[in-house]
């Protein structure tokens, strides 16, 4: 855990002071949560900027005036440090209940400008028994829902036709720290046909810095994700399964690119479709492996080292096995997330704090997996979101002193 260091004690020093200039000589007071409605306005943690307290939920409702869209901006934001934001976070969503998740936010990286497709915006931040930092503040205002520019990207689209594109597209590179959600709507009985013009987004093989993804339906859902895409070639033509798409593009804080701008259109439900396979790196997704007699009757080991292993597979965890069950000679279980060095296109669930993935030992018993062991496991990741594990799949027991050099091969490039 981390508490608030330089960096944050510095920022924090500019959010009071620009605070002290905009607000009258009283300080303004922020509670556990709120109703906010009008033009602008700031929220903040409960107590900011002193320490958030544990154990609470606190949620904000905000609302502009019909017809505009809110854009929220983080000041501050010093919360507990997690790769996977499990135990302290802020949510952001579209509306007041039943809305689209714009993001999840922890650590002291500031996004930037989260934008709703309506007049409304939800924010709620969760903490668990342990906390570290002086929470958040951020403030909201009402803009015009055809704005562009560095402040400004995302929305709701529901005319049959359309485009989108990164900000300052294409006069010169985006921007960092920006983080931009498209909803695409379509008529209930139509599809969406999505294709990228031109694409350049700094180049990762795990596009772990800034990249788009592109989810079925309308909120950012790992297990609905299509692809998640970065570098300079476009991807392939997408075409919704229902009527809904989400496009999420994120740059961090350091290099930026051109950008991109891709374009969408409406089409009748009944034309055959095809999804683009995601491309985040060039691993084939596997598709419906049975466990054949001569795929199990092969040597139960695997070769090579841990480092050539982790290069060669899609995704590569630690974690402890929760439950399984044998279907059809294949095992399917249920596995803890202690950490992900690897991600690929494996669709991790989240149930309060705990992360999970499913995963399909392919013979059933090679290799063996126990539950309530802890395990590191490599392997390659099916057209359904789970891990399939073959008989030469990487597996062997997790240990803490493993830790460190997974760590070190999470930036290798392969």
């Amino acid at each position: 855990m981390r508490g608030a260091g330089a960096w944050p004690a510095l920022c924090l020093l500019a959010v009071a002071a620009q605070l002290s200039r905009q607000q009258s000589p009283e300080r303004p007071v922020f509670t556990c949560g709120g109703v906010f409605t009008g033009e602008s306005g700031f929220i903040g943690s409960e107590g900011f900027p002193g320490v958030y307290p544990p154990n609470s939920k606190c949620t904000w409702k905000i609302t502009v005036p019909k017809g505009k869209v809110v854009v929220l901006n983080f000041r501050f934001i010093d919360l507990e440090s997690d790769n996977l934001c499990r135990y302290d976070f802020v949510d952001v969503y579209n509306g007041h209940a039943n809305g689209q998740r714009i993001g999840r936010f922890c650590g002291t990286f500031r996004p930037g400008a989260l934008v709703s497709s309506g007049n409304k915006m939800m924010v709620q931040m969760i903490s668990d028994a342990n906390t570290a930092g002086n929470g958040f503040m951020a403030m909201f205002s009402a803009a015009e829902p055809n704005e562009r520019g560095d402040q400004y990207c995302g929305g709701r689209l529901e005319r049959p036709s359309g485009s989108f594109k990164t900000p300052n597209w294409p006069d010169r590179d985006y921007p960092a720290g920006v983080t931009c959600v498209w909803h695409i709507v379509a008529p209930k009985n139509q599809l969406i046909e999505l294709k990228f013009e031109k694409f350049d987004v700094e180049r990762d093989n795990y596009c772990r810095y800034d990249y788009v993804a592109v989810f079925n339906g309308g909120e950012v859902n790992d297990a609905k994700r299509i692809g998640k895409y970065c570098g300079d070639s476009p991807p392939a033509p997408i075409i919704s399964e229902r009527n809904e798409l989400l496009i999420q593009f994120f740059s961090d804080l350091s290099l930026t690119a051109d950008g991109f701008i891709g374009h969408y259109k409406f089409r009748p439900k009944k034309l055959p479709t095809t999804t683009a396979l995601p491309v985040t790196t060039t691993f084939p997704v596997t598709t419906g492996l049975k466990p054949t007699v001569a795929l199990c009757q092969q040597k139960c080991r695997w070769t090579g080292t841990l480092e050539s292993n982790y290069c060669a597979s899609n995704f590569v965890l630690a974690g402890t096995v929760i439950t399984t069950v044998t279907r059809g000679g294949s095992l399917h279980a249920t596995v803890s997330l202690i950490n992900i060095y690897k991600e690929g296109n494996l669709a991790i669930q989240q149930a309060g704090k705990n992360m999970s993935v499913k995963v399909i030992v392919v013979c059933k018993q090679c290799p063996l997996l126990r539950r309530g062991q802890n395990y590191i496991i490599m392997g390659q990741v099916g057209e359904d979101g789970r891990g399939k594990i073959m008989p030469n799949s990487f597996i062997m027991m997790f240990k803490t002193k493993n830790q460190k050099f997974l760590n070190a091969l999470e930036n290798k490039q392969c």
